[in-house]
């Protein structure tokens, strides 16, 4: 069972926020989740995947590795 973390409607705010930014400003966006795991936090799959291949369609990924503070 998933536990969803962020509110009704999360999803759909942060699917809108990213489309406003699509092609016409940089975004930066950080997480301790790697993309797969983003639908514990919003549980709409569909909406993640279009949101994810939204944001690697131009993305540069940097992954920082050690520990953490």
């Amino acid at each position: 069972n998933w536990i969803c973390v962020a509110p009704q409607g999360g999803a759909e705010l942060l699917f809108q926020v990213i489309s406003d930014f699509y092609k016409r400003r940089s975004l930066t966006v950080t997480s301790n989740l790697e993309f797969s795991q983003w639908n514990t936090v919003f549980c709409d799959n569909r909406l993640m995947a279009a949101l994810i291949d939204g944001l690697i369609h131009h993305l540069h990924i940097l992954i920082f590795s050690g520990e953490r503070y």
